[in-house]
């Protein structure tokens, strides 16, 4: 029989709500870029060829964002890491909605640098909060911190259709939501702790501890983030999290234009399948919690994984446009509770907690920037539709391994009461 979750402190309590807020609220800061993409474009008078040069600045900024964060939480601490990104995130929006409004492509670029800079920092330090709130709290929070990603997502396209509905000036509406992603900041700030992310070696003494791995539990940088991949178990789960994360990004990228060009919709089609998937993965995360419960980490993700394959399958190989269009729902329930259960399950080293979260994350997130656009290149000659067959193969290769995140033996599993875990 489970033992009873321990009964939060309203200190912990405040923490776990500021991280919901943060997360919604970057998740509407993502959402209301890209629903205003057109408007920059359009705003800067640039072709689609050199528009996609002004975005690759986010993915050099959220690459280094994220490459850096785990060795910054390490030496620093979670809440610095976090306040960095939060400052960064609020820089670029108004840099964004600067050059927008002066029409100047390189003010663009260097906002999306500096947004996607502190997304990138902030979402991997979140990561590292989540999981040790989780172990603290005895339940799940990391699937519902990133369902509030999500839900931010879908309101944040929600605003931007609604503001380009009405032309409201693009300058504006990103300013304001800036202003948004500040107020949150600064409560999630006052609400996290500091040392997070370096109790570990506190704990153990200013020379660290020797880890199972044999590497420094306490070190910091680069060295420990590389020594945890010596766990056997890492790997397996560093795996699963690139199947699904590149899953998850596949979709982000990819499926309104893969409705459009592969099934022949038009392109408002496009985009509600799109928020008909953004509305699965929200639904996924903030209802899973119980499944975790009472079924365990491994057997959800391989029933998730086989979810998500079959919605892929749908979308790939069904001639009708409706049941592909229907079948996202299947890919976004699918792969809602892939990234979030991994990072649980990296979190669960007595030592090396954050340097494996870290690791783990830095991963899941490679995978949905990186690895999504490259599926480009190999649609240039196979077609879109034909290139998600890898999305389809991925999926079931990570179906065959979720028996790495079983919990170990004596490990502190994340239990929750059999209804949804509060909120608040």
């Amino acid at each position: 029989m489970n033992n009873p979750p321990p009964v939060m402190d309203s200190a912990t309590r405040r923490r776990r709500a500021a991280l919901f807020l943060f997360m919604l609220a970057t998740g509407v800061s993502m959402a209301s870029w890209v629903a205003r993409t057109p408007a920059v474009r359009d705003a800067l008078e640039v072709s689609t060829g050199a528009m996609g040069l002004v975005l690759f600045g986010l993915s050099i900024g959220s690459m280094a964002g994220v490459l850096a964060s785990g060795g910054l939480v390490r030496r620093h601490g979670g809440r610095l890491v976090i306040t960095v990104g939060a400052g960064l995130l609020v820089a670029g929006l108004l840099v964004i909605a600067g050059g927008a409004a002066l029409e100047v492509s390189g003010g663009v670029f260097g906002g999306l640098a500096l947004f996607g800079a502190g997304m990138g920092l902030a979402e991997v330090a979140f990561n590292i909060e989540g999981a040790a709130v989780e172990r603290a709290v005895g339940r799940p929070v990391l699937p519902v911190l990133h369902g509030c990603f999500s839900l931010g997502t879908v309101v944040g396209a929600l605003l931007g259709m609604g503001s380009t509905a009405v032309r409201f000036p693009v300058g504006w509406h990103l300013a304001a939501v800036a202003l948004a992603v500040a107020a949150a900041g600064v409560w999630t700030v006052r609400a996290v702790p500091a040392g997070t992310g370096r109790e570990e070696r506190d704990a153990e003494g200013a020379g660290g501890a020797e880890s199972r791995d044999g590497g420094r539990a306490g070190g910091g940088g680069w060295r420990a983030q590389v020594a945890v991949w010596r766990d056997r178990r890492l790997v397996l789960i560093g795996l699963i999290v690139l199947a699904m994360a590149f899953a998850e990004g596949s979709a982000n990228d990819w499926l309104p234009l893969l409705m459009v060009d592969g099934h022949g919709t038009g392109a408002t089609a496009g985009s509600l399948t799109f928020m008909l998937f953004a509305v699965a993965m929200t639904t996924g995360r903030f209802t899973g919690g119980p499944l975790l419960v009472r079924y365990g980490p491994a057997a959800v993700v391989r029933v998730s994984a086989v979810v998500a394959a079959a919605g892929v399958a749908l979308v790939v190989f069904s001639s009708s446009a409706l049941l592909a269009g229907a079948a996202v729902v299947l890919w976004g329930l699918g792969a809602s509770l892939g990234f979030p259960v991994t990072i649980s399950a990296a979190g669960e080293g007595v030592r090396d907690a954050s340097a494996r979260v870290a690791a783990v994350s830095t991963a899941g997130y490679a995978a949905f920037l990186v690895g999504p656009p490259s599926l480009g290149f190999l649609a240039d000659h196979v077609g879109l539709r034909n290139a998600m067959v890898v999305v389809l193969v991925l999926l079931g290769g990570a179906a065959l391994i979720t028996g790495a995140l079983r919990r170990r033996p004596g490990a502190q599993a994340a239990e929750a009461p059999s209804s949804q875990p509060d909120l608040v």
